[in-house]
């Protein structure tokens, strides 16, 4: 097994990171001794890395390791992907500390965007997550992943394109999946394992561009385009302002007397660009649990 030290720009901090991943069912991860398993595939072979914070927020440091040694390179660089330590989230911080926002900054400092581990299974992802609370789409995963996936060293393993698309739609809707959710996940599976939708092809092109590939396809509305945009690709500037989670969060932090109105939420998202994203993503986490 090989291991490397890494050191990322403060703040970071890896305990909110953890306590965010915590909240997905199958994620191996310890809190307290703040590691996590990461699950990923290269070059079809299962690999499992494991991340540990050695720093602190103000000096954020890890050790990335895995048993892989011809994969280093690319293991160290998917991680830093994934937990986005290549994106300085200083300037990010003092651009909101100038805002409403001041005061959810400061509670979340050092939170960056993390990233699904595949861009495959974050659009499957987002199909299973839609028009379901969290909680039952939290449920919905964990049976798809142990149903169809496979696990290794404790860890567990989404499953291939390959394999979801040979399912029956029948497979998918026995895990309580609806029949049209059930055709959409098996149906965009099949596009991606037959070479239609090339995924990493998506991750040069324009927000703009992404959204007219995707949205001519079954089941993929501009939610699901939009979370794919902010947990697949990273995109910095993105905001669903037709997510009642992010309407709620505004009208509670900003003590709105109701929901805000498409035009509010234009208007008061101009001074957050162009870091739209960690907007959306911090006001998420302040209504989380509820």
């Amino acid at each position: 097994m090989w291991q490397e030290k890494i050191q990322v720009q403060p703040p970071y901090d890896f305990s909110l990171v953890l306590q965010k991943l915590g909240q997905q069912p199958l994620v191996c991860m310890d809190l307290n001794e703040q590691w996590i398993r990461v699950p990923m595939y290269i070059e079809r072979e299962p690999v499992v890395v494991s991340v540990q914070s050695i720093g602190s927020r103000q000096e954020p440091c890890f050790l990335v390791s895995a048993d892989q040694a011809k994969f280093k390179d690319e293991i160290i660089e998917r991680i830093a992907t994934i937990f986005q330590w290549n994106v300085p989230l200083k300037p990010i911080q003092e651009h909101f500390l100038q805002t409403e926002l001041r005061d959810l900054f400061i509670r979340f400092e050092g939170m960056p965007l993390m990233l699904d581990v595949d861009l495959y299974f974050c659009l499957l992802k987002c199909i299973i997550h839609q028009q379901v609370n969290m909680t039952f789409a939290y449920r919905l995963t964990e049976r798809f992943v142990k149903k169809f996936g496979m696990e290794k060293d404790g860890v567990w393993f989404y499953p291939q394109p390959e394999t979801v698309a040979s399912l029956h739609y029948d497979d998918v809707r026995a895990l309580q999946f609806s029949a049209k959710k059930a055709e959409y996940i098996i149906d965009l599976s099949k596009m991606v394992a037959e070479g239609m939708l090339d995924l990493n092809e998506l991750a040069s092109q324009s927000d703009e561009e992404i959204m007219k590939r995707l949205l001519p396809i079954r089941g993929v509305g501009p939610w699901t385009v939009q979370n794919f945009l902010l947990f697949g690709l990273g995109r910095p500037n993105i905001f669903p302002k037709a997510d009642l989670g992010l309407q709620k969060a505004m009208q509670r932090l900003l003590a709105l007397e109701k929901k805000p109105t498409m035009e509010q939420m234009d208007a008061m998202s101009e001074r957050w660009k162009p870091y739209l994203s960690y907007a959306t993503f911090y006001l998420w986490r302040s209504i989380e649990g509820e």
